[in-house]
């Protein structure tokens, strides 16, 4: 496999970008090698710049559950287009997607879009202080909830895999209102938000975590967190970024039975496209401007490119059986990834929940951060770089989630299975 266009491109990025890359884990430091630039995307496929092309596990990070580029979602994009690219003003698009998401999660009575993620969980948890008067905000450890300074703290993603402990540049005054605990743990969960000196306004949760690699809640876990916070009237917020519209069409709420009073959607809700939303109980939404005091705002928030890429996603994800099928292709591939490992790599843990899976090389059950973290990721850098090179692309990082789309065909799927079966045989030895 030749990467010298890559090697070129990523030495000169490196001369006008921090790192040479705009977002770190790409930089691919923990799996020991420097990225490769992809040149175009198609269906389950990448291509990078030297004309090498790899089955895509990582789908940019989550959102092209249909694969890259489908006809309906390419087709809305370039309609809207013609129409201009920005207005500053309100389209309407924006309510055709707020329709869209209001029908398919009972919990949103009325949704904000904004431009990403991290804006999106930023703007939840100071629309929870604002509405319930309160400072502190509760997170579980390994949860990754975008890069505002109150998040960052035990956080997951690329905090976790490039070993930064928090940020520099973040306040202790900030995130002194901001309390990490154990994910999974009912006992300190319970004892926590029964403290009533510690002023809580709000929990924020990955209802399935994705950025510590993919941990699921423990049984009775969602149900006793929401039970509590609706006794003890702090708010609770699901941060759907990933899981929504991913695990389902009501995303992980559906699938668990729980009703959040915020939540965070962003990746699968543009279609590609940079956006994000928060939404929920019309008395809680109604509190932001221009109706309440709490302001918010974003000159590309509903931008009508997004608007329409969402738009078109969201009406062919509602096809009938398309989730029911990404399922069973998921549950099969991670079947036979587990046979591979148990002949070859015993000392591996694959978590999955629908679509979304991780392989941890540790031997043990990883049920929350601290499991997690004893994975081997010297490890998980080899099976990268030598699935890198068969033509396998998977996150460059041990903490993060590989992702089934529409577009992986059986010969893909089988692929992965051979070329994992080549890796681990070959780690073995």
């Amino acid at each position: 496999m030749k990467i010298d266009k890559s090697k070129q491109l990523f030495a000169k990025a490196q001369t006008v970008i921090p790192g040479g890359v705009n977002s770190p884990v790409r930089a691919c430091k923990s799996v020991g090698c420097d990225p490769i630039f992809v040149a175009k995307a198609a269906g389950s496929k990448v291509y990078d710049v030297d004309g090498n092309e790899f089955v895509d596990f990582v789908c940019s990070w989550g959102p092209m559950i249909m694969g890259h580029n489908p006809a309906p979602v390419k087709e809305a994009i370039l309609a809207a287009l013609e129409n201009g690219t920005s207005y500053g003003a309100p389209a309407p698009l924006e309510i055709d997607l707020a329709e869209l998401v209001i029908d398919a999660l009972p919990s949103v009575e009325k949704v904000r879009f904004v431009s990403s993620g991290t804006e999106a969980t930023m703007s939840a948890i100071r629309l929870a202080r604002g509405y319930t008067g309160k400072k502190v905000v509760v997170k579980f450890n390994g949860c990754y909830h975008g890069h505002a300074d109150s998040f960052l703290v035990q956080a997951g993603s690329g905090v976790v895999t490039l070993g930064i402990p928090g940020s520099p540049g973040v306040p202790e005054d900030i995130v002194k209102n901001t309390l990490s605990i154990p994910y999974n743990d009912v006992d300190i969960l319970e004892k926590t938000l029964r403290d009533e000196s510690l002023d809580i306004s709000c929990v924020i949760i990955e209802a399935v975590a994705g950025n510590m690699g993919v941990v699921p809640p423990a049984e009775g876990f969602l149900q006793k967190l929401r039970d509590l916070t609706e006794e003890l009237g702090i708010v609770l917020i699901f941060d759907e970024v990933i899981t929504g519209f991913r695990l389902g069409y009501s995303g992980a709420q559906g699938r668990f039975g729980i009703k959040p009073d915020l939540t965070c959607l962003g990746k699968i809700i543009g279609g590609g496209l940079p956006v994000g939303a928060y939404g929920g109980k019309k008395e809680i939404m109604d509190n932001i401007a221009p109706d309440g005091p709490v302001y918010q705002a974003g000159t590309l928030s509903g931008n009508p490119l997004a608007m329409a890429a969402g738009v078109a996603t969201l009406t062919a994800l509602k096809e009938p059986g398309f989730y029911d099928r990404l399922e069973e292709k998921a549950a099969t591939f991670a079947q036979e990834l587990e046979n591979i490992a148990a002949k070859y790599q015993p000392n591996t843990t694959l978590n999955r929940v629908g679509s979304m899976m991780t392989t941890f090389f540790t031997d043990g059950p990883v049920t929350d951060f601290d499991s997690a973290m004893k994975a081997d990721t010297e490890k998980y850098g080899m099976h990268f770089r030598e699935m890198l090179s068969q033509g396998i692309w998977l996150a460059p990082s041990q903490f993060e989630a590989a992702f089934i789309s529409a577009a992986h065909t059986q010969e893909d799927l089988q692929k992965a299975l051979e070329k994992t079966e080549w890796s681990f045989k070959k780690m073995a030895k």
